[in-house]
């Protein structure tokens, strides 16, 4: 069956092909929503799975010949032609309220479901479709700010994909320099933690054998990955990323006892709040142990991208006053070249990162830090302040070269994740609270509060 289905979209896919070439001119972008259209509608009428196919093909064929006014004319088409039927919803309620009973419920489910989902599905029959699909919601959070009605067609992409790319689906693969060059190329491309500046950049990275990298891929999007990790393989917990970037001296593997998570990258826009990190690092914990039982600390060497603003935040708004010399030593990143300016910086700067972790928090209730949330809610726990840990002009943008280890402990992963799921509690050393309560001052609080 699975067979004779490839051979058919294989075969559907060339004919929509031919029929591409065939085309004297090509259509304008109107001339293409006008066909998006009339293709949709085709779609939801009656059919076969082979002419479905067939459509879907040339629907999103169609799709890919708008411009920004037609994509977002087709979305508002979705988001308003495409919704459930609100009659339909009060006679399937008004049935269930009759008969409470499971076959009523049921259709009161499929009453409730945006037509749009029917829809999405069956764009997504023909081959490439799922991939499509992917990009074409990227389009989609592009105007979520400026079209915030089209929320609920979002929130359709997201429960499907939350479906199609759940974990059965996720394949685990080593990336090395060995590894084809299309996908190396992605590599460079999607990187967004630590720039790969070009192939050499790249092969140390991939190369020597204390280096690793893991992607997720999914069936459905061929070589293009969803998210990859690359690992250093260190002796002892390394605080900065200068030397794990550097071409270095290269360490025997079986010589390590730490593995470094220093970069973490989300591929595919299209899948944002589609978890997929918590998977990956999990996994790759556990072959790294296989591979390398010598193998006894799992850290991060994380990027902090909200400390900066904070801190400036705050600053601005007379709610944090660092001393005369520590404000000296901020100006101008004064501190990265001279040594006394770091010195006089440190002690505030460490204190005012230990409260930004444990205090500050995001409207959900939850640590303001983004990477703060992912990484101790994926089960780590916050394990040490790296300063001057990245004197790039991104770190020192971001987050005035502060750095920071989460520690994944494979037997207390659960414990932490639970306790930061059900309270917001942080797992770290009693340390960084005692040099949390050091910044009160700095923010116009009482030591002793």
């Amino acid at each position: 069956m699975s067979a004779n289905r490839n051979f058919l979209q294989e075969l559907l896919s060339g004919i929509v092909s031919r029929g591409r070439h065939r085309t004297s001119e090509p259509a304008t972008p109107a001339q293409s929503l006008a066909a998006l259209t009339r293709a949709c509608e085709t779609l939801m009428q009656p059919g076969g799975e082979a002419s479905r196919i067939l459509v879907a093909q040339q629907a999103l064929s169609h799709y890919a010949g708008l411009d920004a006014e037609q994509r977002r004319a087709f979305f508002a088409l979705l988001a308003e032609e495409y919704a459930a039927d609100p009659e339909a919803i009060h006679a399937a309620y008004a049935a269930y309220r009759e008969d409470e009973g499971n076959a009523t419920l049921q259709r009161l489910f499929a009453a409730c479901e945006p037509r749009r989902q029917r829809l999405l599905r069956r764009l997504n029959l023909c081959p490439g479709g799922t991939y499509e699909l992917v990009k074409m919601r990227a389009d989609l959070l592009g105007l979520l700010r400026e079209a915030p009605e089209l929320a609920p067609l979002d929130a359709d992409f997201a429960h499907l994909f939350g479906s199609w790319f759940n974990r059965g689906f996720l394949m685990l693969e080593s990336i090395d320099w060995n590894t084809p060059a299309a996908i190396l190329e992605k590599l460079i491309h999607y990187e967004a933690v630590h720039e790969i500046r070009d192939w050499s950049d790249l092969r140390r990275r991939l190369d020597p054998e204390d280096r690793r990298c893991y992607a997720f891929f999914h069936p459905a999007t061929g070589d293009e990955p969803l998210i990859f990790v690359e690992v250093a393989l260190c002796r002892g917990i390394p605080g900065d990323i200068q030397g794990i970037l550097a071409d270095g001296e290269e360490l025997p593997a079986e010589a390590a006892d730490t593995a470094v998570f220093y970069s973490i990258s989300n591929c595919q826009r299209g899948l944002k709040g589609i978890s997929f990190g918590n998977f990956l690092i999990k996994q790759v914990v556990q072959e790294l142990k296989r591979e390398l039982p010598n193998l006894s600390q799992f850290v991060t060497l994380s990027p902090v991208p909200g400390f900066a603003a904070w801190l400036d935040s705050a600053r601005e708004a007379g709610q944090c006053r660092l001393s005369p010399a520590a404000e000296a030593a901020l100006a101008d990143d004064a501190w990265v070249q001279d040594e006394a300016a770091r010195q006089v910086l440190e002690p505030e700067l460490r204190a005012l990162a230990a409260h930004y972790f444990l205090e500050a928090k995001h409207r959900s209730g939850l640590p303001l830090d983004p990477v703060a949330r992912f990484h101790l809610g994926n089960g780590a726990s916050l394990h040490r302040l790296n300063w001057p840990g990245d004197t790039s002009a991104k770190g020192r943008r971001q987050a005035h070269g502060l750095m920071v280890n989460y520690r994944y402990e494979l037997e207390r992963i659960e414990q932490n994740h639970e306790a930061f799921s059900r309270d917001g509690s942080i797992a770290c050393p009693n340390e960084l609270r005692r040099l949390a309560s050091r910044a009160r001052p700095l923010l116009g609080e009482p030591h002793n509060a």
